[in-house]
């Protein structure tokens, strides 16, 4: 029996309403990415905020839920993300825009429960080595880029393959960038330190200047990835590694003893600012 118009228009209702869920959490959450994604082609914006909204929710959930049992909330969340996939739907908003773009641009599961794994070691993990600070970075920001790859790229692996490493570059670049912004609240709040064998104490000049090394690296073979991404999603990426260069930059002239003290942030008429520098150096080729 197929389905009447109204359950067809009824179905198509839950969806907008879902996704528009998804573009609320960004919008509250984060101006900067918000900015970047409303300059993406319109047939990929909605993809991106259901990627955004979901992986926004699950760090709340390990962040700030501290009356909460996080563990079982998470778990919870995880076991409804796998469910939602294989049904195609979930009544959770968020988890079900995220599946729907998870089948339509045929994410790897392997790629969720990265960034899922991630999202667990925050619970538990206060300090870091080489291999679980390189694991985590992977699971909680190199793979959401990897996500967000396949949606620009239309599902077409051979050039997700292609632009792969950039991809997560640019994730790695983005998440250290955070960690030295958030040092303070992550120590103070939640007892973390993510970056290897650094002393909160003792945060030193040296100590700052090899993490900072690393990014430029980071950011460095980004651009490469970026310059050749599909023109519909090539500025809005482009704004957002001006915003976190930006960022970066101003994070680099504090001192260790400012990170220790204080977030460092970029106020929004400057962002402004970089979006319209940013379109310019878009528009004369100057990427």
């Amino acid at each position: 029996m197929q389905p009447s118009k109204l359950l067809i228009d009824q179905k198509k209702l839950f969806e907008s309403t879902a996704i528009q869920c998804s573009r609320i959490v960004t919008k509250k959450y984060s101006t900067s990415f918000s900015l970047g994604i409303s300059l993406i082609d319109k047939q990929h914006r909605d993809a991106i905020y259901a990627i955004y909204g979901y992986v926004r929710y699950a760090d709340e959930i390990v962040d700030t839920f501290y009356d909460q049992d996080k563990a079982t909330l998470l778990n919870e969340f995880r076991l409804e993300t796998y469910k939602a996939i294989e049904r195609g739907i979930s009544m959770n908003p968020i988890i079900s825009s995220f599946q729907k773009v998870v089948r339509q641009y045929g994410i790897d599961v392997a790629l969720i429960d990265a960034f899922l794994n991630s999202m667990e070691m925050d619970l538990t993990g206060n300090t870091y080595n080489d291999t679980s600070y390189n694991e985590y970075i992977y699971g909680s920001a190199e793979v959401v880029g990897l996500m967000c790859l396949l949606v620009f790229c239309s599902g077409d692996k051979t050039e997700y393959e292609r632009l792969k490493a950039a991809a997560r570059s640019l994730g790695a670049a983005f998440q250290k960038v955070n960690f030295l912004r958030d040092m303070k609240d992550d120590f103070d709040e939640r007892g973390r330190i993510y970056f290897p064998g650094i002393n909160f104490a003792n945060f030193t000049t040296a100590d700052k200047a090899l993490i900072e090394a690393e990014i430029e690296k980071d950011f460095a073979d980004a651009l490469i990835g970026i310059k050749q991404l599909p023109i519909a999603c090539r500025k809005g990426v482009y704004l957002a590694y001006r915003y976190y260069t930006k960022l970066f930059k101003k994070i680099k002239k504090k001192e260790p003893k400012v990170i220790k003290t204080e977030r460092v942030r970029i106020n929004n008429f400057i962002k402004l600012v970089i979006l319209l520098k940013s379109d310019a150096r878009y528009r004369l080729n100057m990427l």
